[in-house]
């Protein structure tokens, strides 16, 4: 671990019944019937990554820092939500074990949210508490702060929470010239949804710095949007970076006093689950602005989802 890493502002010890929801499978985080190639994968960090790392390969620099070429009609596996579906499409490309590393042209094309979510999955299966954040690496784009997802992983020696990003390999270090331990990010490098609204309300940051840079989408809006997310994220339900449902802004919206003292009060619950994690269970079960439906507005095809089945 990094001396460098902070630990989350929460307690030095997270209640046994957060640890035991977070060591368990969700809807989305579960291998299924493919649960069986997980016991061949390592359980300590470092060793998950390598594994998650030989196969999936992120799309957007597959091409460029892999030198492997993406056709389009493969882009549709960045979509794929559940675990289970994931693994189905993987053993399609290879059909040997999970634990062997495949080849860059094997391997699934996801985003960052699939190396946390896999990650989770590996984790939980090994009973260690895991659970995925949505925030903002500031470790990708000098002087911005880069929509991005990691795992958050329980190190019980040590009694806290600990980052995990498994998608920087060997590959994304040189090519981005990264400094950070990716097995142990430090909290001041990626920030989670609610601190990353908390730092813009509190005026140390610039809204504008959030966001994703290829895109121009940037502001308080985006940063409303990925708390949401966020919530959905820490009660099991692991959905994509841009399904879109409920109280998440439209594109530069500029939000209003009432909209602004919502997200204040989702960023209040999230900022630190451990300790309002019931509240946050209620929260986002009895408030329709949050609850996960059963249909998604996929931003990026434009199209309506069943969570479920893509």
């Amino acid at each position: 671990m990094t001396a460098s890493a902070q630990a989350p502002r929460s307690s030095n010890s997270a209640p046994d019944s957060v640890l035991d929801f977070y060591a368990r499978q969700s809807a989305f985080s579960t291998p299924g019937r493919h649960a069986a190639q997980f016991d061949a994968l390592p359980s300590d960090p470092a060793g998950i990554a390598r594994a998650i790392q030989g196969l999936l390969i992120y799309e957007y620099v597959a091409e460029p820092f892999y030198g492997c070429p993406i056709g389009e009609e493969r882009r549709a596996e960045s979509h794929i939500r559940p675990v289970e579906k994931i693994i189905d499409t993987l053993l399609a490309l290879d059909s040997r074990p999970l634990s062997v590393a495949r080849l860059p042209e094997h391997r699934l094309v996801g985003i960052c949210r699939h190396f946390m979510l896999l990650a989770v999955a590996i984790f939980r299966h090994h009973d260690i508490p895991a659970r995925g954040r949505g925030g903002f690496g500031a470790y990708f784009n000098p002087g911005k702060y880069e929509d991005h997802w990691v795992c958050e992983y329980w190190q019980a020696d040590e009694h806290r929470w600990v980052l995990l990003d498994s998608q920087i390999d060997a590959v994304f270090t040189r090519n981005l010239s990264i400094r950070l331990d990716p097995l142990d990010v430090p909290r001041d490098q990626f920030l989670t949804s609610p601190d990353a609204w908390r730092s813009c309300r509190n005026g140390d940051l610039d809204s504008g710095l959030f966001g994703i840079e290829f895109s121009q989408m940037r502001g308080l809006w985006f940063v409303a949007g990925s708390l949401v997310r966020d919530l959905a994220t820490l009660n099991g339900c692991e959905i994509l970076p841009w399904d879109v449902w409920g109280a998440q802004p439209a594109v530069d919206t500029r939000l209003s006093t009432g909209e602004i003292a919502f997200f204040d009060e989702v960023a209040a619950l999230t900022a630190d689950p451990d300790m309002n994690f019931d509240a946050m269970q209620r929260r986002f079960a009895n408030d329709a602005r949050l609850a996960l439906p059963h249909l998604v507005f996929n931003a990026l095809r434009q199209r309506r989802e069943d969570v479920f089945t893509v």
